[in-house]
């Protein structure tokens, strides 16, 4: 006996009554006068017939597709534009001559083709007597560590709202403005440093979101970046 729906007067149970059907999904086709008398009450009280109610749920349930597919093909399309946005990006690192171009291009991309990037900076971590120049912004490891060090500690990607000074430190002058940030360490040879992007959107980036793309740029500039530099450093 079903111990939540007891037998009453030597009836069946509800859950034997729809393990049945379940079981015999054909009972109605030879039984089509009690599917006629069937009658089920709609949430706003009217009674309504069993056709009635399971041609509104397979409205309510295409509806719900409809949605789920359209949300698919928005993203869809929001991949298609990430990935050619991407494309474009890392071919024009591939051509950079210089490191102070790569930074350039790395920057400018960053913020002019992809949403809600307000700001963008790449830093190198090097003795700036010998590396720095005016487009290339270089910091020596030891100023890196004070002024981020805890967020180079992992050697992972890092998403979300950053302290004051350390806004200040990767964007400088446009700090004021910015609402969150991401940024990747990279290491080119034998020369570390760090992309940093940031939003004015608070919002935008979050310690949940994925980094998966920050990590893709940045394998690519660990890649290029060696190859434009010079010195004993790499």
């Amino acid at each position: 006996m079903d111990s939540a729906n007891p037998k009453k007067d030597g009836l069946p149970s509800e859950s034997e009554v729809a393990r049945y059907l379940r079981n015999h999904p054909g009972f109605f086709l030879n039984n089509e006068d009690i599917l006629a008398e069937l009658k089920l009450t709609h949430q706003t009280g009217k009674v309504v017939s069993l056709l009635e109610r399971q041609v509104e749920i397979l409205r309510e349930r295409n509806m719900d597709m409809r949605g789920r597919i359209s949300n698919m093909l928005d993203n869809a399309n929001r991949n298609d534009q990430l990935f050619e946005r991407s494309k474009k990006l890392i071919l024009n690192l591939i051509e950079a001559k210089r490191a102070e171009e790569l930074s350039n291009i790395l920057c400018r991309h960053l913020v002019n083709d992809f949403d809600d990037i307000d700001y963008a900076s790449l830093i190198l971590f090097a003795d700036p007597s010998r590396l720095g120049s005016s487009v290339l912004r270089v910091v020596s490891p030891e100023q890196a560590q004070q002024q981020i060090g805890s967020l180079l500690r992992s050697k992972k990607a890092i998403c979300g709202v950053l302290r004051a000074e350390e806004l200040s430190f990767l964007f400088g002058k446009h700090a004021d403005h910015i609402g969150s940030a991401a940024l990747m360490p990279i290491q080119a040879g034998n020369l570390d440093g760090v992309i940093a992007i940031a939003s004015k959107n608070p919002q935008h980036f979050k310690s949940s979101m994925g980094t998966l793309f920050l990590e893709y740029i940045a394998d690519v500039v660990n890649r290029c970046l060696p190859k434009l530099m010079k010195g004993p450093f790499l």
